[in-house]
């Protein structure tokens, strides 16, 4: 798959169901989610799920394949790699790994963990 639109991406995830999303569908690499699952476990009507990952699908985050009569969405690991080398790119003077930034490749994803408001 091309590079991501950076833009693009970034506008995708700036969204916080998006976002969401996103983070759920990383977590379930590389095998993805069907979409209802996706909806029943962030608590989305299917119409709101459907624009979500539409906008997803057009930054180039995540793809998705026909099993039976679902769809399963997954996450586009070599995009999030490549906007993550975009956005570290000039991070401890030209050495992302000085920085402790290191790249994905899907096979050991640590859950996020989310911090509580104040």
């Amino acid at each position: 798959m091309e590079k991501p639109d950076i833009i693009a991406a970034l506008a995708a995830l700036a969204q916080e169901t998006r976002l969401d999303i996103f983070r759920l569908l990383v977590q379930a690499a590389p095998e993805g989610l069907p979409a209802g699952q996706i909806g029943e476990r962030l608590g989305l009507p299917s119409a709101t799920l459907s624009f979500h990952l539409s906008q997803l699908r057009h930054a180039g985050l995540v793809t998705f394949r026909r099993a039976s009569r679902s769809l399963i969405y997954s996450a586009e690991i070599a995009n999030m790699n490549a906007l993550l080398g975009y956005l570290t790119e000039n991070c401890c003077q030209g050495d992302p790994t000085a920085c402790g930034v290191g790249i994905c490749d899907g096979t050991k994803l640590e859950k996020p963990k989310r911090q509580r408001p104040s």
